[in-house]
């Protein structure tokens, strides 16, 4: 997928929050067990700033989504230490996590997972209703003009597009203002212009409304959309990027496969 990159980092219209969103300390992540072992993570120690839009690369098989899956709360950890804010999440019951997800976290897939007999709008405001809390009008306006939706609220998935689809999916994890928004492949199902626009509109909420955005992704222009690119190779974090551009991504990824890594073909 080709998305055409940002021109260059502009400063936060948005006054940035204090501490870190989420982090991590020595994590590691096993499967299996004597023969079968593999270590997805090995000591992985990261931390991502409150206000901040975060993007975790690396080749196939590097650990980025399963890092993300632990920091989230999505998958159980074999030792170390993952916190979001200051809420440690090994040990949690399978009560607590869920509860902690649906309230403190927003998620965003490369699948849209919207209902269809649903429109936008009750799609956007779904995972409030389950929860039995009433949504910040205010905000909810802004996260709906932020993202563009106000003239298809009453559409139903089937008479959006793609990127309006995922534009539904994106205001549903900003909906409940959750101290983090976690995107696996965000645009990954989605052609080059709808791609660009989610990116836009991910970046656009951290810099107008303050979210908190870690994205994992193997592409190089999308990391371009970040203010900081992390490096994941072998299970382990070998680099940390400020202000990434598409250019300087694919240069350090190219050099990491060079070095006999496989390629950013994956996740």
């Amino acid at each position: 997928m080709s998305y055409q990159a940002p021109a260059q980092h502009t400063d936060s219209t948005h006054p940035r929050p204090h501490g870190f969103a989420a982090s991590a300390e020595g994590l590691t992540k096993v499967y299996g067990s004597d023969e079968t072992r593999v270590v997805a993570l090995d000591g992985v120690s990261v931390a991502f700033e409150r206000g901040r839009f975060t993007a975790i690369m690396g080749p196939s098989g590097s650990g980025k989504s399963t890092l993300m899956h632990c920091m989230a709360g999505l998958d159980s950890i074999s030792a170390g230490s993952a916190r979001l804010g200051d809420t440690e999440l090994n040990g949690l019951s399978d009560k607590k996590l869920t509860q902690l997800r649906r309230d403190r976290v927003g998620f965003v897939f490369q699948t849209f997972n919207l209902l269809p007999t649903l429109n936008a709008l009750d799609n956007i405001t779904l995972p409030m209703g389950i929860a039995g809390t009433k949504p910040d009008r205010a905000w909810l306006d802004q996260v709906i003009a932020t993202v563009g939706l106000g003239k298809r609220l009453k559409h139903r998935p089937a008479q959006l597009s793609g990127g309006q689809q995922q534009r539904v999916a994106v205001a549903r994890a900003l909906a409940g203002r959750p101290e983090i928004v976690f995107g696996d492949e965000p645009t990954g199902n989605l052609d080059s212009r709808a791609g660009a626009e989610i990116l836009g509109f991910l970046r656009n909420s951290v810099r107008e409304l303050g979210q908190t955005v870690v994205m994992v992704t193997h592409d190089p222009v999308a990391a371009g959309y970040a203010d900081r690119a992390v490096f994941l190779a072998d299970g382990r974090v070998v680099d940390d990027m400020p202000a990434p551009t598409a250019e300087r991504v694919l240069e350090h990824m190219k050099r990491y496969d060079a070095k006999g890594h496989s390629g950013p073909t994956g996740v």
